[in-house]
């Protein structure tokens, strides 16, 4: 009995925010599942470097993927920022960077490869919600905002492509253990808080967002459209735990 083929095979993927955290472990979920593909990020270490902020940068490399891979098929928009501070003292410059990454630069990214898609006739984009895109968080307002604004941008294009071979769909990831938030999940309240809401009662790992993704992106998904898929381990789910 043949095995059956990995279900991105012969796909073109391009992943915003590629080189770290959830991007990262996306790019190799996307890669084990056959697709060829290119993470974008303002690092060095990018495939191809560009910025969600910058539509030359994103426009060079839609040019220079197409040239070199023929097409893309998917969009996966990971970049994004966060920071916690009081509504009150949140300053006009930090209220449009996280809004403008988190935001206005998935709605960018969307724009100049969901153009090429279109013209195809094919395409899966995927963007990254959050459990802020449905609950309110203490002290990240214009995260919540923006990733609420990120929900309601995945159903406006789901409506808007969808008949034209796009299908538009988010991930909701839950709380998830990197690098750059341990100290905070160990040793804080917030992040007892946040364990004592997740029934799984762990943090998720970042690999585990990987299935959600390869499933979104695959002919598997073929008929969801419109969709905000949270992998958050009961959390949206938990009322009373104790």
């Amino acid at each position: 009995m043949t095995a059956p083929a990995l279900p991105l095979a012969g796909r073109v993927a391009v992943v915003t925010g590629g080189t770290s955290g959830i991007g990262l472990a996306l790019v190799g979920g996307l890669a084990d599942a056959g697709a060829e593909v290119v993470p974008l990020s303002r690092r060095n270490e990018a495939r191809v470097m560009a910025d969600v902020g910058d539509r030359q940068s994103l426009d060079a490399a839609l040019e220079t993927i197409v040239s070199e891979l023929g097409k893309i098929d998917i969009l996966v928009n990971c970049a994004g920022i966060t920071k916690r501070t009081p509504t009150l003292d949140v300053s006009d410059d930090e209220w449009n960077s996280i809004l403008g990454t988190n935001l206005t630069g998935t709605w960018r990214a969307c724009q100049v490869f969901g153009r090429h898609m279109l013209e195809r006739g094919y395409g899966r984009i995927i963007n990254i919600a959050s459990l802020a895109s449905f609950v309110g968080l203490f002290e990240v307002a214009a995260y919540t905002a923006s990733k609420a604004g990120v929900a309601g941008l995945t159903r406006a294009l789901a409506v808007e492509w969808g008949s034209r071979g796009i299908n538009v769909n988010a991930i909701a990831p839950g709380v998830y253990r990197t690098a750059l938030n341990s100290a905070l999940l160990d040793g804080t309240e917030r992040g007892k808080e946040f364990l004592l809401r997740t029934p799984l009662k762990r943090f998720g790992k970042v690999e585990e967002l990987a299935g959600a993704c390869v499933f979104l992106a695959s002919e598997a998904a073929s008929f969801v459209n419109g969709e905000v898929l949270t992998v958050d381990g009961g959390f949206l789910a938990s009322g009373v735990n104790q």
